[in-house]
């Protein structure tokens, strides 16, 4: 005789063609029990960063000027009321008022002869000094204005004292936590086949093995944008997939915009990809699948795109993309009119006029040239330490290491094993953003690694997960080889100096 102990019924007391009880669903874990993984990941990377930081914690960096800016929002005004603490990376418009009553803004040229300058809307001047009859300065900050959107409320307390450092490292500890996020929404999704103790390698890879790490205790303006940065684009990636959430992908476009200028929206790949693939009718009956398990039998990309291309949904697809991009415009709209308020140009941050001693350079071959892509691609993948063989042993140049060098897991990136629905997407997420960083005249100079690999590392790690390779003893040891390396640079950079030097590039 059989008993019930409370227990689910055996199963071969079943009546005959009874169907089989269902199993019990898995019960739903509390928010704290969810929650619980996500801070400790948050606590360990605030605790790293800000002891990493360490005595910068005391005071706000010198290159606070987002901190300025954010205090020029709180006032209401286009421009710094007086003269900045220092002259390092701030737009100068010179405003002159010329002795045959005319008024001028703009900056003189260090190219093309004595007296030349250029207005803010574009016009070519000689003027002499006996043609000026009153001169005033006017500086701003130039670079994009999302993140001193986000200080705003704390300047708004502190005042210019507010700690940009201590923002930066607190905020900067949000980013594994989201990379977290994504690795596990693309494990549910099916286009992951990781577990969690992969995902938790692939976030310390992310927080200690990339340039993620020494960018995150420095404060100052440059690293505290790509901190932001960062986590708009992992914020991006999150929306994106299986074209969950356009709308909210097309404003983190756009704040990315507003935060690392064209570099950002350039990764709109992915949720056109995914928009499409979400669209997709299903198989016509008896018609084969294109891409087959094996992947040795893979049809070559471009035929696969085409394959697919005919089952798009075309008018859904289209409403999802509208959806997308009419939030990613309105915000671009804004800083074309904050531009335009500023520099008498919807399309000028302000960066043609930071008075830096590569002014010339700016004004000889624009912000955007051919001239500079030698330079950008040596620094991007090939630029190493230099060896010597007394103290201090390792030089590194200004322009700081290559990609490869400082995250060497990612040359698994050239030979992905596995090919998924997102992958050509992801790809072209990394590569487009390439592009203005090869044309860009300053290489991320001073560094110590390639810094603007910050605008797409999320999607190289994305592509880790997706591709295949299995996290064995080799590719972890990769990962712990990275985090050593971006340890040593977080400690090192901006603090002990004599491992760092200018060669390779001059900055001219």
């Amino acid at each position: 005789m059989t008993t019930n102990s409370g227990c689910a019924p055996d199963r071969t007391e079943q009546t005959a063609g009874e169907p089989p009880a269902p199993a019990p669903a898995p019960a739903k874990r509390s928010f704290l029990a969810r929650a619980r993984l996500p801070v400790l990941i948050y606590l360990i990377c605030a605790g790293a960063y800000l002891g990493t930081a360490a005595s910068r914690l005391k005071k706000h960096s010198d290159e606070n000027h987002y901190v300025y800016l954010a205090d020029c929002f709180r006032k209401g005004r286009l421009s710094l009321a007086g003269t900045p603490p220092h002259q390092n990376d701030w737009a100068l418009v010179h405003e002159l008022t010329l002795r045959d009553g005319r008024k001028v803004r703009g900056t003189y040229l260090q190219t093309g002869g004595t007296g030349w300058f250029k207005t803010t809307r574009g016009e070519r001047l000689v003027i002499t000094p006996g043609d000026v009859a009153s001169a005033k300065y006017t500086y701003y900050v130039s670079f994009p204005w999302f993140p001193a959107v986000l200080m705003l409320p704390f300047v708004a307390a502190f005042g210019l004292n507010f700690n940009d450092v201590i923002f930066t490292a607190a905020l900067a500890a949000l980013n594994p936590v989201l990379i977290f996020f994504v690795l596990g929404r693309l494990r549910k999704i099916g286009l992951s086949q990781r577990g969690l103790a992969d995902d938790l390698w692939l976030t310390l890879l992310f927080a200690f093995g990339t340039v993620h790490y020494f960018s995150s205790v420095m404060g100052q303006v440059w690293f505290t944008a790509h901190v932001v940065g960062v986590g708009l684009t992992a914020l991006y990636a999150l929306a994106a997939l299986e074209g969950r959430h356009p709308f909210w992908a097309g404003v983190l476009l756009g704040l990315g915009f507003v935060t690392r200028g064209p570099t950002l929206p350039l990764t709109f790949p992915l949720l056109l990809g995914e928009i499409l693939r979400k669209h997709l009718r299903p198989l016509e009956a008896g018609a084969a699948p294109l891409q087959g398990a094996d992947a040795s039998r893979r049809p070559p990309l471009g035929a696969w795109i085409a394959a697919l291309w005919p089952r798009v949904a075309l008018g859904p697809a289209a409403r999802d993309l509208t959806i997308a991009f009419l939030p990613a415009a309105a915000i671009a709209g804004v800083a074309f009119v904050f531009n335009y308020l500023r520099f008498d140009s919807p399309f000028e941050f302000g960066h043609y006029y930071l008075n830096v001693v590569w002014a010339e350079r700016i004004q000889r071959y624009g912000l955007m040239n051919y001239h500079y892509v030698s330079r950008n691609l040596a620094v991007m993948l090939t630029l190493l330490p230099r060896i010597l063989t007394h103290p201090p042993y390792v030089k590194i140049s200004w322009h700081g290491l290559g990609l490869f060098f400082t995250t060497p897991v990612f040359l698994y990136l050239l030979w992905p094993r596995r090919r998924t629905p997102v992958s050509p997407w992801l790809y072209l997420s990394c590569l487009l953003p390439i592009i203005p960083h090869l044309l860009y005249q300053n290489s991320g100079w001073v560094q110590f690694g390639y810094r603007f690999s910050l605008d797409y590392t999320v999607f190289l790690v994305m592509l880790l997960a997706v591709g295949g390779h299995r996290l064995g003893l080799l590719a972890k040891s990769l990962i712990l080889l990275g985090a050593g390396i971006n340890t040593f640079g977080a400690i090192t950079f901006n603090r002990y100096m004599n491992f760092y030097e200018d060669f390779m590039f001059p900055m001219q």
